[in-house]
């Protein structure tokens, strides 16, 4: 089975597979929440969306309240904050977890890739990001502090469209 195969619904409840989310382009999986200090990398996500969205790329948001209860809303709330706030036209999936024992089949898969230092393991905070090619690939893992827009991160997503 591929990553894409990977059942997880979209935030409105309805049924999907990573690869209905992504539509088969490569993308950046992001654990999400409304009220991290880390939030307002919102902006800098919905910016790659709509710089890279034509050529063959998405962001995927993927809400969690695992870390401090900084994603307490329900999807309604969720879908309103990132559509009033920061303008997220990005899909985005059900709440989800990424650590522990209830953590999500998707991030089972995801926490075994490595960072650029080759540390794999838990999702350290929200605004984690994955990079995965359009095949369900693993193709970078960049730590919560990583700006959307680093150099290193707009290279990861680039090597992919090339």
């Amino acid at each position: 089975m591929s990553l894409l195969d990977t059942s997880i619904a979209r935030l409105d409840g309805t049924p999907a597979t990573l690869g209905e989310l992504t539509g088969g382009k490569p993308a950046l999986i992001v654990n999400v929440a409304s009220k991290c200090g880390l939030t307002p990398q919102y902006t800098g996500l919905e910016q790659l969306q709509k710089e890279y969205g034509d050529r063959g790329f998405t962001v995927l948001g993927v809400p969690c309240n695992q870390f401090m209860g900084q994603e307490p809303g329900s999807s309604e709330e969720i879908a309103e904050f990132c559509s009033t706030t920061y303008g997220v036209s990005f899909p985005l999936t059900e709440k989800i977890e990424v650590n522990g024992e209830g953590r999500h089949p998707l991030y089972a898969v995801l926490t075994e890739a490595p960072d650029a230092e080759g540390k794999a393991g838990d999702v350290q905070w929200n605004f984690e990001k994955v990079l995965i090619t359009a095949d369900g690939a693993v193709a970078g893992r960049f730590r919560p502090t990583t700006d959307p827009h680093d150099p290193a991160l707009v290279a990861a997503i680039e090597a992919q469209l090339a």
